[in-house]
């Protein structure tokens, strides 16, 4: 069935409103980020400790990421056209592949360095850090957290994968700060060691959000259907409505942050063709109205068949 012109422009106010949203937090993001990684790498440097500078580039790569998640809300965000009738939701996957990549290459770097130090392999001298490092260690654990819930509020309330993955490399952020406190405060405690050994624990986190954050972009750039629940409340939904004798079939897809349906009803099979398109427009309605996150509905009609309950 066509969509209504209600219907697009309901879509374009959603689109448009969760546009400047995920930019707003990306931006917040961005500017959290840059901070905190110029702050670290700071006290990385003067306070000698390695695994505040790997920190701090994991921090620095949030900054990339958090563009990337601009980048691809604006491109998701784009209306249906000719060549891509369907919209471009799946944009904001192919972000969220492009930071998983990011992450992946920043923990092999991280992780290099590390494990050159622990075989003494480099020429580094091993120097125990400084309470600067303790410090920014303790700031980014708080600050990184926050980002995290600000973040994963709003990648909820707009159910958005990007944000999410955004909001887990927040996460993953906070935890190599722990690591990062651990090391230090180890070092400091006459176990220059772990300084090195908490800037390898660092890279396996980092490894760890890529991994998760990749994974899931994947499974949105798949169709897959719609969880049973939600197939169950859509089916219901059109039951409920005037002139449905029942549901004989419902196919439903994800496609990025939307969902498309197919839905077959049945009614009276005597009735004009004008009465059988009402009906379907009825369904179509009730359920775009119920059901938010359904972008697109396509309502097909059966004739009843007598000898079916």
């Amino acid at each position: 069935m066509k969509e209504s012109r209600e219907t697009n422009l309901r879509l374009s106010a959603e689109d448009a409103h969760y546009e400047k949203t995920a930019v707003k937090v990306s931006l917040v993001s961005i500017i959290g980020n840059a901070a905190l990684s110029v702050f670290k790498a700071f006290a990385g440097i003067f306070a000698h400790s390695g695994a505040m500078i790997s920190d701090a580039v994991h921090s620095a790569s949030d900054v990339v990421s958090s563009i990337i998640v601009i980048i691809g809300v604006k491109l998701s965000a784009k209306a249906s056209d000719k060549d891509h009738p369907y919209g471009h939701e799946r944009f904001e996957c192919v972000a969220a592949i492009v930071l998983s990549v990011l992450l992946l290459v920043s923990g092999l770097f991280i992780g290099d360095t590390a494990l050159e130090k622990i075989s003494g392999n480099s020429r580094q001298h091993i120097v125990i850090p400084g309470v600067l490092a303790l410090v920014a260690a303790l700031i980014s654990i708080v600050c990184k957290e926050a980002m995290y819930w600000y973040t994963r509020f709003y990648a909820k309330r707009l159910d958005s994968g990007a944000l999410m993955a955004d909001a887990w490399h927040h996460r993953s952020d906070a935890l190599s700060s722990v690591g990062a406190l651990v090391g230090v405060a180890g070092a400091r405690m006459g176990y220059p060691m772990l300084d090195t050994i908490a800037t390898l624990i660092i890279c396996l986190f980092i490894f760890k959000a890529a991994y998760d954050i990749f994974r899931d972009a994947i499974s949105q750039m798949v169709d897959h259907a719609c969880s049973e629940e939600m197939e169950a409340a859509i089916c219901q939904c059109a039951a409920e409505q005037a002139d449905v004798i029942r549901v004989d079939l419902i196919h439903t897809r994800v496609f990025g942050n939307k969902i498309y349906v197919d839905i077959e009803i049945s009614a009276d099979g005597s009735m004009p063709l004008r009465e059988s398109h009402a009906i379907a427009e009825r369904v179509h309605d009730a359920i775009e109205k119920r059901f938010m996150k359904v972008k697109h509905i396509m309502v097909h009609v059966n004739p009843a068949d007598p000898d079916k309950p």
